[in-house]
């Protein structure tokens, strides 16, 4: 209203018509305004398009976030079910809580947070391998921290398994050191780990460890999503197929079975075989990148293959009884 009479002021004032004024108001708002879609980058004749596949994206990246919370929150519903049918207490008496949270730290917070930002430094096959040093910072912290005594054949285990990384990472190394960072990464998260399986070993909770790896699971989910929204909103974007196929399958096959099945590892074998059986994953990972990348195997790779063999018998091969 303000806007209509300043302009019929102006045309009985100066001797304008109102049309012509309005003309100009109009030719002055079209050109500001084009000149601000210009500067968007929508002045041209796809904008329109562009727009409407904008609105599409952002669409279904509302349902996709829906579905991933919504797969989440099922996927822990019916590993509690499960739990219930199998009749595993979830209860843990509040005493034990704050030790609960400690295994929680050790095993899973400071592993997963350190390995995901590992791997935006250097490949995932570096990254595994670094820190599957875990059995040889397990064997350290057992004799310094908890004075354990290691057998001549567990020193055996843990020298051939850490030459076996070494042999392992031998083309690798001038990339390694071009990626310090990443490299500490890796190497904080082996041995917290370490510390948490040494912890998981000697804890005296009363309760199954499928009730440990349920909490520590369902903890780990809360820690980890509030770190992704505080550090990595900003990064979030649709996930596409391959990335669809490695969060169900993390959340199955890894949280759902492999976590618990290491969980019972670690709490019922010692520690130093417990650690050197899980040294078949880097032996696994450089059998499927031959055969499924095409990467070339050398002579190093196949002798830690041996070695990484070796370490593991030499823990979990029988003794022999003395007469």
């Amino acid at each position: 209203m303000a806007d209509a009479l300043f302009v019929a002021q102006l045309a009985q004032g100066d001797g304008y018509d109102l049309v012509t004024l309005r003309a100009l108001v109009e030719e002055a708002s079209e050109m500001g305004a084009r000149r601000a879609l210009a500067r968007l980058g929508l002045a041209d004749e796809d904008a329109r398009d562009d727009v409407v596949e904008l609105r599409q994206l952002l669409k279904a990246w509302r349902d996709a976030k829906t579905s991933a919370r919504n797969a989440v929150i099922g996927w822990v519903v019916r590993v509690g079910l499960a739990l219930v049918v199998m009749k595993v207490p979830f209860a843990l008496p509040r005493k034990h809580w704050p030790e609960l949270l400690w295994l929680a730290a050790t095993n899973m917070f400071i592993w997963h947070g350190c390995i995901i930002l590992a791997v935006k430094y250097l490949s995932s096959g570096r990254a595994a391998i670094l820190g599957y040093t875990m059995p040889i910072f397990s064997a350290v912290i057992g004799v310094l921290l908890f004075q354990a005594v290691m057998s001549r054949r567990g020193w055996l285990g843990v020298s051939a398994a850490a030459l076996g990384v070494a042999l392992l990472l031998w083309h690798e190394l001038s990339n390694l050191a071009g990626n310090p960072a990443g490299v500490a990464l890796a190497l904080v998260a082996a041995a917290t780990w370490a510390l948490g399986t040494q912890l998981l070993r000697r804890t005296r909770l009363p309760v199954p460890t499928l009730t440990l790896s349920f909490w520590m699971t369902v903890l780990t989910a809360f820690v980890m999503t509030a770190l992704a929204t505080g550090f990595e909103q900003s990064q979030w974007r649709m996930p596409g197929n391959a990335t669809w196929f490695g969060i169900f399958y993390n959340a199955v096959l890894v949280f759902g079975f492999a976590h618990a099945a290491w969980f019972y590892l670690a709490r019922s074998l010692p520690p130093v075989a417990s650690t050197l059986s899980v040294m078949m994953i880097p032996v696994l990972g450089v059998a499927t990148g031959a055969l499924w990348l095409g990467e070339v195997l050398h002579w190093q790779d196949w002798t830690a293959v041996c070695l990484m063999v070796l370490a593991i018998a030499s823990v979990l091969w029988p003794q022999r009884k003395s007469a």
